[in-house]
């Protein structure tokens, strides 16, 4: 196969992540007699300092005529006081919204090998362990509605608001995913507050009926919250908005042992996907060589599978992932009876598994 994948590095620890995912999956074309060219571009801080805005129209356009975009991470200290519509993350909205990128695929799974640094106690994380796939909305809700301030700038406002095809669509791969999966779909919410959450409920039910091989139960978001750490293997998929997604993603991350884990992919009605681990830029990391990189390899590995259609490869990564974690440790998810490794040890315990 060819492809062409355009690059991302971004702020922070970004470009040590995203050189570790495109070594690997440099090494994945090579042992399966695939062609992949890489595409770098600048959005973020670096596109900010480059030619003054976070998400140039040339990055645009060599994302779009890519086969699949994958990004490290965007954003730091140095741009926090920015205004708003200059802010590195609008690179990320924008990304977003041009591609059509509208569903965000989150993957949660603690490893036998990491029970130990889950900050759960095993009792919590039961039997088997937890395995849960987040579902966030991505081009609607707070993150996309009006914003703005009166009152002479006293009082700030954003808005909450989705349609009905909106959410259509994004359910619709939640149900598709638990169809894959264990067959059981939750919805979070806040219905019991937000008339856009009602409208959330009214129109995922209606939708159930057409999977009726698939359980669909409800949770206020607060309780969702709750029952991440409480019971969270009792998951399988959670399907949620913009908002809600971005913040049970990050708690659920830490299930799994460290946010340095955990990939994510934005799709949307065709091939095209954008991969990168959910994790920031870590300003605090840059330089020290002690970024774990697995959650942008792992990111390489959904862009095998959804963008790429190769399963077979997009499995080996992950297996290459599993063999590294019995034989080394970043320090987010250190084991006393192994060594702990930096970016480039990791990576190169990945790239052995691979072959």
């Amino acid at each position: 196969m060819r492809a062409t994948v355009a690059v991302i590095a971004g702020d922070g620890i970004g470009p040590d992540t995203t050189a570790a995912a495109q070594l690997v999956l440099q090494a994945v074309a090579r042992r399966y007699g695939h062609a992949f060219a890489f595409r770098p571009v600048l959005a973020g801080g670096a596109a900010l300092d480059a030619c003054g805005q976070p998400l140039p129209d040339a990055t645009r356009d060599v994302c779009r005529q890519a086969d699949a975009v994958l990004l490290g991470a965007v954003g730091g200290p140095k741009w926090d006081k920015l205004p708003g519509h200059l802010r590195p993350e609008r690179a990320l909205l924008g990304l977003r919204e041009s591609l059509q990128l509208y569903a965000n695929l989150r993957p949660v799974k603690l490893l036998p090998a990491l029970v130990d640094a889950s900050p759960l106690k095993r009792e919590v994380l039961g039997d088997p362990l937890p395995d849960l796939l987040i579902v966030r909305e991505l081009t609607g809700g707070l993150y996309f509605g009006e914003r703005g301030r009166r009152d002479n700038g006293a009082v700030a406002f954003d808005t909450e608001q989705y349609s009905v095809s909106e959410i259509l669509r994004v359910a619709r791969v939640a149900f598709a995913a638990a169809r894959r999966r264990r067959g059981h779909v939750t919805l979070v919410d806040k219905a019991n507050v937000l008339e856009s959450s009602r409208l959330w409920r009214e129109v995922v039910g209606e939708l159930a009926v057409e999977y009726a091989d698939v359980t669909l139960d409800t949770l206020y978001v607060d309780n969702a919250a709750m029952q991440l750490v409480c019971r969270p293997n009792s998951f399988d998929v959670i399907v949620t908005s913009n908002l809600f997604g971005d913040i049970l993603s990050d708690e659920a991350s830490q299930i799994s042992g460290s946010i340095g884990l955990l990939p994510s992919a934005s799709l949307g009605d065709g091939r095209l996907g954008l991969y990168e681990p959910i994790h920031g830029s870590a300003p605090d990391l840059v330089g020290t060589g002690k970024a774990n990189p697995l959650a942008a390899i792992l990111s390489a590995a959904l862009l095998l599978r959804h963008s790429l259609g190769l399963e077979a490869e997009a499995r080996a990564v992950e297996a290459a992932v599993d063999a590294a974690l019995a034989v080394c440790r970043t320090a987010d998810i250190a084991d006393a009876s192994l060594p702990i490794v930096g970016t480039d040890d990791m990576t190169r315990a990945v790239l052995e598994g691979i072959g």
